[in-house]
C-alpha cells in the first residue's frame, strides 16, 4: 500500500530529503549518488520483518537494519522497558560506581556466556568492544611479565570496527588506506571461504579448516610467539559473505593459542544473541575464547550497546592492589540500554527464539539454494539466519567479476533494483560480490518464499546484464 507522505509537499518538493543532502554525513555512503537525482532513502517506521520509507513504500528487512533488529522492530514491551528505565535514572556512568540495570545485566550475560568468561566490560558498540580487547589484552600481559606480546593475529577480508586499533586488526585494505598509519601490529592469515579454498582442499572441508587454522600458528611463529597477544575471529565471519568455521577449525584456532600462551578472542558482534541459534555462537560450536565481544543484537538494536566479555583468568590481575583498566566510554552500560537488553533477553526466552532459528535455519538454505539455478549465483553458504549469495561470472571455472564488472552489478543494478523490488539486503564486495541475508529471527517459511522469489527476480534480470 503506498500512502501519501508528510514530507513531500504539494509542489512534489521532498523537503526532508533536502534536508539530508544539505546536512545529514550518512555512514559508509557515496554521497555523490544523492547530487545526481538520485532519492535519498528515508526509513520512517518498522513492524515486525518490514520497514517502510518516507514515501510509503514497505520493504522486507533481510538484514535486521545491520545485523541488530533481532527480535523484529516495533515490540513496543522493548520500548517500554527504555522509557520506564529513562523515568527513573536515565542516565549515570559506571566509572566506580553502579546501578541496578548493569548489574543485572552483566549477571545474565556471565550466565549466558560459555565456560567462566564472567567479567562484562560495557561499551556504546561492537567496534568499541574490539578496541577494548586489544587493550585488555596488551595489559594483561604487562601485568603477566610478558609485555612484549602486543600483535593481533586475524582473518583476510574480516570485518572488526571503525576505531583505529579495530582498524587494524580490520582485513579489508580499502577501509584502511585513507586512514593509514594505523595502530601497528595487525597481521592477517586466510579465512575460512571454502567456496575459495586451495584446490587441494576442494573436496574436504575438514582439511581446508585445519589447513587454515594452521596458518595462524604459522604466523605466531613467524612473528615469534613473545610478540603475539591474541587472534580475534569472528565464529562466521561477515565480511566476503558468511564464511562458516569448517569441522574442527575453531578447535584447532583453541589449541593453537593455548600452545603459544595466545588469547583466543571471538568477535560476536554479529553472531551473538540467535543470528545462528544461540545467545553465543561459539557456545553454539562448543569453543570457549578467552574473550568474546558482542553488541548489535544485544538490545534488538532498540538501544546502543556493546560488551566485552572476559575470563577470570584475565579480570585476576586486575581485582588487587592499585592495578586499573584505564579505559571507559561515557554510555557504556547506559542505564535504559541495559534495560532495554534484560527486555530482549527475556523476549529470547519467553518466545523461544534460539529453537525457532535452529529448527527453521535448514529451511532458510533450502529456500535460498534454490537460487543456484540461475547462472550467476555461484554458492550459498552461512549458518542461522545469517547466509550470503556469492555471485560469479562463470559457476564452472568460479571466475569472478572485475571491478569495473562489479561496480556495474552491484552500485549499478543490484542495490537499487532489490529495493525497489521490496528487499532491503546487502549487496556488498568487500572481497568477492556478495548478496548478504540476516532477517529478523522471528520469521519462517513464509517469508523465506518471499525473500526467494524477490532474490530470483532481481538475479535473473542481473545475470542478463553480464
Amino acid at each position: 500500500m503506498t500512502t501519501t507522505p508528510q514530507y513531500v509537499t504539494e509542489s512534489g518538493s521532498d523537503q526532508l530529503a533536502d534536508k539530508a543532502r544539505n546536512h545529514l554525513w550518512m555512514h559508509f555512503t557515496r554521497h555523490s549518488t544523492y547530487y545526481e537525482g538520485h532519492h535519498v532513502p528515508i526509513i520512517t517506521k518498522g513492524e515486525g520483518a518490514y520497514i517502510w520509507d518516507d514515501q510509503g513504500n514497505k520493504y522486507f528487512d533481510g538484514l535486521s537494519g545491520l545485523f541488530v533488529v533481532q527480535a523484529g522492530h516495533g515490540r513496543k514491551e522493548l520500548a517500554q522497558a527504555a522509557a520506564k528505565q529513562a523515568e527513573e535514572l536515565a542516565f549515570f556512568p559506571i566509572w566506580s560506581y553502579a546501578h541496578p540495570s548493569a548489574i543485572l545485566l552483566a549477571e545474565r550475560l556471565a550466565q549466558l556466556a560459555p565456560g567462566d568468561l564472567n567479567r562484562v566490560f560495557f561499551t556504546s558498540g561492537g567496534g568499541e568492544a574490539v578496541e577494548s580487547a586489544w587493550k585488555l589484552a596488551k595489559q594483561y600481559f604487562k601485568l603477566t611479565g610478558k609485555p612484549t606480546k602486543t600483535k593481533v593475529i586475524s582473518r583476510a577480508v574480516a570485518y572488526h570496527g571503525t576505531p583505529q586499533g579495530a582498524l587494524s586488526i580490520t582485513g579489508i585494505p580499502e577501509a584502511k588506506i585513507p586512514f593509514e598509519p594505523l595502530v601497528p601490529g595487525g597481521i592477517k592469515v586466510p579465512n575460512t571461504n571454502f567456496y575459495r579454498a586451495p584446490e587441494e582442499f576442494r573436496g574436504d572441508e575438514k582439511a581446508f579448516g585445519l589447513w587454515a587454522a594452521n596458518r595462524i600458528a604459522e604466523a605466531i611463529e613467524f612473528e615469534g610467539a613473545d610478540s603475539v597477544a591474541a587472534v580475534f575471529v569472528e565464529p562466521v565471519q561477515n565480511s566476503g559473505g558468511c564464511f562458516p568455521p569448517p569441522p574442527g577449525y575453531l578447535e584447532r584456532v583453541r589449541e593453537i593459542c593455548d600452545e603459544y600462551d595466545v588469547l583466543m578472542v571471538a568477535d560476536e558482534t554479529i553472531t551473538a544473541f540467535g543470528r545462528i541459534g544461540d545467545y553465543f555462537a561459539m557456545k553454539r560450536f562448543g569453543v570457549t575464547p578467552d574473550i568474546i565481544t558482542c553488541a548489535k543484537g544485544m538490545t534488538s538494536g532498540y538501544s546502543p550497546l556493546g560488551a566485552m566479555i572476559a575470563s577470570d583468568r584475565l579480570y585476576e590481575p586486575f581485582s588487587k592492589g592499585d592495578t586499573t583498566f584505564y579505559h571507559g566510554y561515557t554510555f557504556g552500560g547506559h542505564p535504559v540500554s541495559a534495560a532495554v537488553a534484560l527486555e530482549n533477553l527475556k523476549i529470547f526466552e519467553e518466545e523461544g527464539i534460539n529453537e525457532h532459528v535452529r529448527k527453521n535455519s535448514p529451511k532458510f538454505r533450502a529456500a535460498l539454494e534454490k537460487l543456484l539455478d540461475i547462472p550467476i549465483v555461484g554458492d550459498v553458504r552461512g549458518a542461522g539466519y545469517f547466509f550470503g549469495i556469492e555471485l560469479v561470472k562463470n559457476k564452472e571455472t568460479k571466475e569472478t567479476f572485475n571491478d569495473e564488472e562489479s561496480e556495474k552489478l552491484l552500485r549499478g543494478f543490484l542495490s537499487k533494483a532489490l529495493f525497489e523490488a521490496g528487499l532491503y539486503c546487502r549487496a556488498d564486495d568487500r572481497g568477492d560480490p556478495v548478496i548478504q541475508l540476516a532477517p529478523p529471527l522471528t520469521i519462517g517459511p513464509e517469508e523465506f518464499a518471499e525473500i526467494e522469489a524477490i532474490l530470483r527476480d532481481v538475479l535473473t534480470r542481473a545475470s542478463k546484464l553480464i
